[in-house]
């Protein structure tokens, strides 16, 4: 008894800690959310411009994260809106709207008239009433210094019959807030959790509302029994049985003055509408079996056909005292929530056709020794030259020193086979955080996301598919190009400019030292190999410094570290791609003996 009254006492403290912290939050960031307000409007100025419905066929959009990716409930398309982009000094917000016919393979921008103002880490679901519509509700905007944070709190829907938007405009509703979750409920929109944050301070949430899609009002719920503690970024899935899952997220506590704490959490909630009850609500802890995900934030989360929910990436942060480095992830999880239980996925892989390939090859070289035409008994090195052209011009020249294959031995049993084939690259999306995600006719759709390599953030912009139901291979249908990423870090001095990656300027020491170095060494530089699966991003965060290295002594004294970044990008997917080419070659002739 009396430890029952202590839980509900430690209960109230936290709510009123909570809502002490909000109050202090909001004063102290009232003055630099009026500045944003002024840019908002500012871009709702030039968004006013528009006064006719246009839409334009287009090439993939931009590399972005935190937008949200939405599947039509009548068409086959998905619906792309909003997101942000970092380019290393300044933060980009959106608020575009992008249609991808999934048949056609193809994107179209839509502008239309009155759009929400640019934001991201927003929510966005589609119901199917009227033709299908698209709501969305908060987010957040930045200041391009990255500084200042404003968050919503109003809510639109995107009428997608008649390609319109409308702002929504009813009390009651949630604070303004990011990184939220909102799920269509019946005939209402369920929303949970969430952050604010301003230059000084932070708050999480835990509440609960409900947004009626029939009087369009808000609610607020207030579930019975023990819920989640406050938190952003989680796992917010309707069950076959008409529950609600909570499960993860982020938040993190001040320690100390200027001291922060981050928690990954990995706990699983259940709340459910009491039957006969109007309006009641009940929170039950889960303790899910099978195979888990490892602790992590940033994952995405879909709803796969068979009422299961997918969860897939994210990241780890590995906090130390004066650092933080995070692990990424492009593993792929099923929630059951029928067995309460975790999956995770496997892929079969291509069905092979190498018996067949085998024998045909046979049959064409029946009483051939099946080795190509070459120089006898060839046993020296072969040196590969390539010429590579950097998007501005600068044409610099890459060569490899490759030893020659030795004499071929017997054909390959079906399991060394099998063995060589899982050895080849295969095409997967690379690890990432804040991908988007969506679910049209079984294939799933995982679009853009970011990593880290150092201190640089990578922003994505490819697109792959996978069939949840062969659950076979991953399709890329959108590749990215990473010299297209673009990468502008200052420094505070010349002399730190040497160690930070991607910084500009350069250390001239290093340029003396790379001149010197070309003159005393004459043989040719061993670039570093791809490794088996490796994807092109992949080894390019891998091997970046090296490539870098190697554009700097080709440039010569001084050059731009921009012009570098670009250099040493084309090299390295030259590489990369002239890599992948031998290894199919040489696994075709292998295949053919």
């Amino acid at each position: 008894m009396g430890k029952k009254g202590k839980e509900k006492k430690k209960g109230r403290g936290a709510e009123k800690t909570a809502a002490k912290m909000e109050k202090k939050m909001s004063k102290r960031s009232r003055k630099e959310e009026d500045d944003l307000e002024a840019l908002i409007a500012h871009f709702q100025t030039l968004d006013a411009r528009k006064t006719k419905i246009t839409e334009t066929p287009c090439s993939p959009p931009s590399a972005r994260l935190n937008a949200s990716l939405s599947a039509h409930p009548e068409k086959d398309e998905l619906i792309l809106f909003g997101g942000e982009y970092f380019n290393g000094q300044k933060t980009f917000l959106y608020n575009e709207l992008y249609i991808y016919n999934i048949r056609k393979d193809a994107w179209t921008k839509v502008d239309i008239p009155g759009p929400p103002p640019r934001r991201c880490a927003h929510q966005a679901v589609v119901v199917p009433q009227g033709g299908g519509q698209l709501w969305v509700f908060g987010g957040e905007f930045a200041s391009p210094d990255g500084e200042q944070f404003y968050h919503y709190k109003d809510l639109w829907v995107l009428h997608l019959a008649t390609k319109t938007w409308e702002q929504i405009r009813s009390t009651g509703g949630p604070s303004g807030r990011s990184g939220h979750r909102m799920v269509a409920w019946k005939r209402q929109l369920i929303l949970f959790g969430g952050f604010h944050e301003s230059a000084r301070d932070y708050v999480y949430y835990s509440d609960v509302y409900a947004f009626s899609l029939d009087t369009f009002t808000w609610s607020k719920l207030s579930p019975s029994g023990s819920g989640p503690t406050p938190r952003s970024g989680c796992q917010m899935s309707v069950t076959p049985q008409g529950s609600i899952v909570i499960y993860g997220g982020y938040s993190k506590q001040r320690v100390k003055k200027d001291v922060d704490r981050g928690t990954q959490h990995s706990d699983m909630f259940l709340l459910k509408h009491e039957e006969g009850g109007e309006g009641r609500w009940v929170w039950t802890r889960m303790n899910p079996s099978g195979v888990k995900p490892s602790p992590r934030s940033g994952f995405s989360v879909a709803v796969a056909p068979s009422h299961q929910t997918l969860l897939f990436g994210g990241v780890c942060d590995k906090e130390e005292e004066e650092s933080l480095e995070g692990v990424f992830f492009n593993d792929l999880y099923f929630y059951d929530a029928t067995r309460n239980r975790w999956f995770a996925a496997q892929l079969k892989g291509p069905k092979s056709e190498k018996k067949k390939r085998r024998r045909g090859k046979a049959e064409e070289h029946t009483g051939a020794s099946g080795q190509e035409p070459g120089p006898a008994g060839a046993s020296g090195p072969l040196e590969v030259v390539t010429e590579v052209v950097a998007e501005d011009g600068t044409v610099v020249t890459i060569k490899q020193v490759l030893q020659a294959s030795g004499p071929v031995g017997p054909s390959l049993s079906e399991d060394e086979d099998s063995a060589s084939e899982s050895c080849s690259p295969r095409v997967q999306p690379c690890p990432r955080a804040s991908a988007m995600l969506a679910v049209k006719h079984g294939l799933l759709f995982v679009y853009g996301g970011m990593f880290e390599a150092g201190d640089r953030q990578v922003t994505l912009s490819d697109l792959y598919c996978l069939d949840l139901h062969r659950m076979d291979e991953w399709k890329a249908l959108v590749e990215m190009d990473p010299k297209t990423q673009e990468w502008l870090e200052e420094t505070d001095s010349d002399e730190d400019s040497s160690s930070a990656e991607g910084a500009e300027g350069g250390d001239e020491d290093q340029d003396e030292d790379s001149e010197e170095s070309d003159e005393e060494q004459e043989e040719e530089p061993q670039h570093p190999e791809v490794a088996p699966g490796e994807q092109s991003m992949d080894y390019l965060a891998r091997t970046e410094q090296h490539w870098l290295r190697l554009a700097r002594d080709n440039l010569g004294p001084d050059p731009k570290e921009k012009k570098v970044l670009k250099v040493a990008q084309a090299m390295a997917k030259t590489f990369f791609n002239d890599s992948a080419q031998r290894a199919a070659k040489a696994s075709s002739e292998v295949e053919g003996q």
